[in-house]
């Protein structure tokens, strides 16, 4: 991978020395393939398949468990509390795909990388299933040392997994664009079985054997790709980016560590004071504040990159196009990432959940959304090669204004919802059908949108910025998860009133959203027409 520049560093007259994919990558591993694609992609596809497995199965019972009373054997958090510490963590999870990205792009390269994050991921999920050991009430230490730790370790396996998936199509196309699709259904089938076995565990059984089900999943991605890794990936990723001068490449490490160092110390000292009960954090402020200092640490990124990355005038173009994408992906995820939360406590107090005597688990219905994808993305990956070989394809901001509309549909099925529970009262429940919906209209727009976002960054994204780039998609979808968070709280049995409200703002912010995208259809396609072929 060649990489250079990066957002703490001005740019050195150095030479860089670059690995380049080895020749012949779509013969790698003996001629085999899988579906029709590089067998590295396999590789790739089941390790990120089960390290989704933990994530989703862990995510959806995080505010069940948190705001359940101390009887249940929860936490006793207020509502509002709980669903904004499950924002931040999401928020946190992508927003350490930054550091993540230049980490492996600095020091440890993109496979090392992966494969620290996955034993940093596989140890905080053990650390949460053994909290449950210290009772209900208890165990809070364990149990955010866990999240902690799952975050950092995402970090580093997230952005550059998917940094290698592009790197296995050089020649860039709507192949790739299936190759995504292709590695967004393995994302999926792992979203899909984590949330049926461990919202079944952690619901019917006990909050810590879900956990702890999680837990194991990851364990069984990291054997996979420790495994697998030499055979099928070989040259790609092995080593980050080394300069040729001894005396600069030093320089560069140095500052890659100490930032590293501070940047750790000082996430320890405040967990340390926190536990200690010398810090006491609110989190429904502090997710607001951390929106608003995310979204202007990003804008000063781009404006560096544009100042001072030596980028050409059609890096410059490409870079501005993701700038466009990454505002809008903010307005998608923002409504797409209630689903742990809002639609959450949604299926659990306002849905008829009774099935033949049998009462479905709320967390089921967070595997609404994978289920459809696992349907739909071999339909979608087949769309788009067949309208790129007939040269009808899409452009990027059009799949992307498409995703917000159809994502709009879902919501807007979600107001007549809530409108019937305000109608009926306390204790009104409503069929599970309207929830079904709404998540097959925003499964339609995630199809639309989030594979075509990933390989919209690798494809425009300069080659020095591939690892921060892939880092910059995340963190919108990490803002997303946070604004997710912090209107949670808004379902709530003893504030009907709020529901209809939130549903109705969350469709009309994707409405417009995928009006103004759509008049920029144009002028982004000409921008995106004049990158050079090599560029993808």
């Amino acid at each position: 991978m060649a990489r250079d520049k990066n957002v703490f560093e001005q740019p050195s007259a150095a030479t860089v020395t670059h690995d380049e994919p080895p020749p012949g990558l779509q013969g790698m591993g003996g001629g085999r393939t899988f579906f029709g694609h590089p067998v590295g992609l396999s590789t790739l596809f089941f390790t990120e398949m089960w390290e989704r497995f933990s994530y989703y199965g862990l995510r959806p019972l995080l505010v069940l468990f948190m705001a359940a009373a101390l009887s249940e054997g929860g936490f006793g958090f207020d509502r509002g509390q709980a669903s904004a510490i499950v924002g931040i963590y999401g928020f946190s999870v992508y927003l350490a795909s930054l550091p993540g990205g230049w980490v492996a792009d600095r020091l440890l390269g993109l496979q090392r990388a992966i494969f620290i994050g996955a034993c940093f991921i596989t140890a905080g999920h053990l650390s949460i299933g053994l909290s449950g050991l210290a009772g209900p009430g208890g165990g809070k230490v364990p149990f955010f040392m866990g999240l902690v730790l799952i975050v950092m370790g995402t970090g580093l396996l997230k952005p550059n997994i998917s940094a290698i998936v592009g790197d296995l199509y050089p020649e860039g196309g709507s192949r790739r664009d299936a190759g995504f699709s292709i590695f967004y259904m393995g994302i999926n089938i792992g979203a899909f079985a984590g949330q049926l076995i461990t919202g079944a565990l952690g619901e019917k059984v006990g909050w810590h054997w879900g956990f702890g089900a999680a837990g194991i999943g990851m364990l069984v991605g990291l054997v996979v790709f420790s495994m697998r890794r030499g055979s099928t990936l070989q040259g790609l990723g092995t080593a980050p980016t080394r300069l040729s001068d001894p005396v600069a490449q030093s320089r560069r490490e140095r500052t890659v560590k100490i930032t590293l160092g501070v940047g750790l110390s000082i996430i320890a000292l405040i967990f340390l004071l926190t536990a200690m009960g010398s810090l006491t954090l609110d989190p429904q402020a502090i997710g607001q504040y951390m929106v608003y200092v995310t979204l202007a640490m990003v804008v000063l990124f781009f404006l560096y990159v544009f100042a001072a990355g030596g980028l050409s005038p059609d890096e410059k173009k490409r870079i501005a196009v993701i700038f466009v994408l990454f505002i809008f992906a903010v307005v998608f995820w923002g409504a797409f990432e209630q689903a742990p939360t809002s639609l959450n406590l949604f299926a659990r107090d306002f849905t008829d959940r009774n099935i033949a005597g049998f009462e479905v688990p709320a967390t089921w219905f967070q595997s609404v959304n994978s289920f459809f994808v696992i349907l739909l993305a071999p339909v979608f990956a087949g769309i788009w090669v067949a309208l790129g070989r007939r040269n009808r394809d899409f452009s990027s901001p059009g799949k992307f204004s498409l995703g917000l509309g159809t994502a709009a549909i879902g919501f807007f099925l979600m107001i007549f919802a809530a409108r019937a529970v305000v109608s009926g009262g306390a204790g009104t429940l409503v069929s599970p059908w309207w929830l079904v919906g709404s998540y097959f209209f925003q499964t339609v727009g995630e199809l639309c949108l989030s594979p075509v976002g990933l390989s919209s960054m690798t494809k425009l994204a300069p080659r020095q910025y591939v690892g921060q780039m892939m880092g910059i998609w995340f963190t919108a979808s990490g803002l997303g998860s946070l604004i997710g968070g912090l209107v949670g709280g808004h379902v709530d049995p003893e504030k009907l009133d709020q529901m209809p409200v939130l549903f109705q703002r969350t469709t009309m912010s994707l409405v417009v959203a995928a009006v103004v995208l759509a008049l920029l259809v144009i002028p982004i396609r000409k921008m995106m027409r004049e990158v050079p072929a090599k560029a993808h």
